[in-house]
């Protein structure tokens, strides 16, 4: 399996601290943030990456060469109109061929373990994607992910508000008081997810979604499986983020 990780955006959010490099390479216990997430890669027998950049990219390309240093095969390729989390992965088209690949931005942060696990999940069955969820966090700010008794994909949305939750509660699809399935934003998919990113029209925050292109494979009777993240699921989106997840690993 390959896999591809979205490491184009600034991240705006982190402030002065990505003023010369790209989130991704904010250091955590002295590795970029991208490293982390490779070397979990690794650890699940996926050693050959494609990185999505765009802004700093050389600071990446510089940093990783061609990763023979670590034991991978790294290619890249760079998204020059950062328009939505639904045309990045159009960059690695070629790269993915018919394989499956595993795609993740480059600022999420999991146990390596996840991985492997995901890997199974997806061997289970006759799948063309799989989604990771978890728990906890405000669906209002990702998207709802609805999943049936097998935990295989029904629907999601993006950046619920009030009156669409009532609405998946009222079909029965949601249950009062949760839990909410959180889209945890690291997924397996067959290359068919291209016939749906093709598709894509702008959202209305004008982007084109990944999350339509997901719904749509749902809709047109793909099979998705769905994966409880484990233990560590942390979206490095702030300073202050970033500050705890360095109070937490130097106090372990």
């Amino acid at each position: 399996m390959k896999a591809v990780i979205l490491a184009a955006g600034k991240g705006t959010r982190m402030k002065e601290l990505t003023q010369e490099k790209p989130k991704p390479m904010l250091r955590v216990q002295g590795r970029p943030i991208l490293e982390h997430i490779m070397l979990g890669l690794q650890a699940a027998g996926i050693r050959e990456m494609f990185v999505v950049t765009g802004f700093k990219a050389e600071t990446i390309e510089e940093y990783f060469g061609d990763g023979s240093r670590w034991g991978w095969r790294l290619h890249y390729g760079r998204q020059v109109v950062q328009d939505g989390t639904g045309r990045a992965p159009e960059v690695a088209r070629e790269f993915v061929g018919d394989s499956p690949f595993l795609l993740t931005y480059g600022d999420i942060l999991v146990r390596p373990e996840t991985y492997q696990r995901m890997r199974e999940r997806f061997a289970s069955g006759d799948y063309a994607g799989l989604l990771t969820v978890t728990a906890g966090e405000d669906v209002s700010k990702g998207a709802v992910v609805v999943l049936d008794e097998a935990f295989d994909l029904v629907t999601l949305v993006e950046k619920p508000g009030p009156a669409q939750l009532a609405e998946l509660r009222g079909r029965g699809l949601l249950r009062e008081g949760g839990p909410y399935w959180y889209n945890a934003g690291i997924y397996i998919f067959r290359p068919c997810l291209y016939e749906f990113t093709a598709r894509l029209q702008k959202s209305p925050r004008g982007e084109y979604e990944l999350t339509d292109a997901i719904t749509a494979m749902a809709a047109a009777g793909h099979r998705l499986a769905g994966l409880v993240i484990e233990g560590r699921w942390v979206d490095v989106r702030d300073p202050e983020v970033l500050a705890r997840l360095e109070r937490e690993e130097g106090a372990s």
